[in-house]
């Protein structure tokens, strides 16, 4: 009798650990869903680090209405494996250098799928120009206001050690506060900086962020050394 128990415990228990692994093993999403966040046909330059920039999408039909998180890198371009299906595709709430519109995409999937998602940033940045020599970086470029309410919080002047710069990642940061819009031009003094003066590569690039803004809107990164 002791027998017949303790068998039919085992049994019970390898049914309940065979129909666990059955419903996990589900297929991987296959689909590519890539693109861009753009202006005017562009692409926006961004912070790439600390998946700080997203946008997000949501699918019908489902009892779980948590949205999926795709991360934004900093040249402005993003991708994300899923499965086939009609997504609704939305940014962040209150996130990302630009108007919070949100308004929504509808996009189907299928196989590898492309889309621009449009925004309307308050500021961008143009004709970045950054050099330098002699201890001192210096930077020309022109800032367009595309919101005419927005407020010029600071602008920042940025090195690094990789590509990967923005304001939170880099080895010099310097800090402007202006309002000026048009061509401006900046400098750095790098004097006494050791960690500058001993990165065997250095790279670098312009920031500027809005007053009330989570993020600001960048240049492209150049490297230097």
């Amino acid at each position: 009798m002791k027998i017949n128990i303790l068998s039919s415990v085992f049994s019970f228990a390898l049914l309940i650990l065979i129909s666990g692994c059955g419903k996990d093993n589900y297929a991987a999403p296959e689909s590519v869903l890539s693109g861009r966040v753009v202006y005017g046909g562009e692409a926006l330059n961004l912070r790439g680090t600390g998946e700080r920039v997203r946008i997000q999408l949501y699918q019908d039909g489902y009892q779980r209405r948590d949205p999926i998180e795709v991360f934004v890198g900093q040249e402005g371009t993003f991708s994300a494996k899923l499965f086939d299906g009609h997504y609704k595709l939305v940014t962040r709430n209150g996130n990302g250098p630009w108007v919070n519109d949100r308004d929504t995409i509808n996009v189907e999937v299928k196989g590898s799928t492309q889309i621009d998602v449009p925004v309307t940033p308050f500021f961008t940045i143009s004709n970045a120009s950054i050099a330098l020599a002699n201890n001192t970086m210096t930077s020309s470029f022109t800032i367009n206001k595309i919101v005419p309410t927005a407020e010029i919080d600071r602008i920042l002047l940025l090195l690094g050690t990789t590509s990967f710069v923005d304001d939170e990642i880099n080895i010099m940061r310097q800090n402007f506060t202006s309002n000026t819009t048009g061509t401006v031009n900046f400098t750095a003094d790098l004097t006494g900086n050791s960690t500058v003066s001993a990165a065997k590569a250095l790279y670098g690039r312009v920031c500027v962020w809005t007053k009330g803004a989570d993020q600001g809107i960048y240049s492209p990164v150049v490297r230097l050394k």
